[in-house]
């Protein structure tokens, strides 16, 4: 990694979808699929689908901190995710879909912490905010395949975002005046 570079690691359900919110903006180098938190190395996409190694799905961000700053990518991601669904994200279901924040240091866990009691303060949701913030754990990139999903498959694309997400997004943070 370059001076200018640095990682966010962030989960919210199927790694399809979270890649495209990030890939285009300014200071983003890669947003690469993969999956962290589990017992296994290496882990394949058919073994964490099947819930056999206890990772979740997530994608990791390489970005140049002087263009994009972390707390920036936590509002993006926030805006990205159901925070008040723990087992799952729209039509993903299951503990390796949950959403989580993951950490690397003292400096990013404060950034997090602090967006989530803003949101939890906004009463923008009826519901608690269960987003978890653990610590970084070893990542591993998934099969090239899903690797930017969103442009090489459209229409499945299509099909995800119609089973809620898209929705959801328009919903809570459109047009939202209680936080951003």
């Amino acid at each position: 990694m370059s001076e200018h570079e640095e990682t966010a690691i962030f989960a919210g359900g199927c790694f399809w979808c979270m890649v495209m919110p990030f890939d285009t903006l300014p200071g983003i180098k890669q947003v690469i699929s993969g999956f962290t938190g589990g017992h296994v190395a290496n882990p394949t996409y058919e073994q964490v689908k099947a819930h056999e190694t206890g990772h979740t799905e997530a994608i990791k961000i390489i970005y140049d901190p002087t263009v994009i700053s972390y707390a920036k990518l936590v509002d993006i991601y926030r805006q990205q995710t159901d925070p008040t669904d723990a087992m799952g994200q729209f039509q993903d279901r299951g503990d390796n879909y949950r959403p989580v924040i993951f950490v690397q240091n003292a400096q990013e866990r404060e950034v997090a912490e602090a967006s989530k009691a803003k949101l939890e303060a906004s009463g923008l949701f009826d519901k608690p905010i269960v987003t978890q913030i653990e610590d970084v754990q070893p990542f591993y990139d998934t099969e090239p395949e899903h690797q930017e999903f969103y442009k090489f498959h459209p229409e499945r694309m299509a099909e995800e975002e119609a089973a809620g997400r898209a929705d959801f997004v328009k919903k809570y943070w459109e047009n939202n005046t209680k936080i951003k």
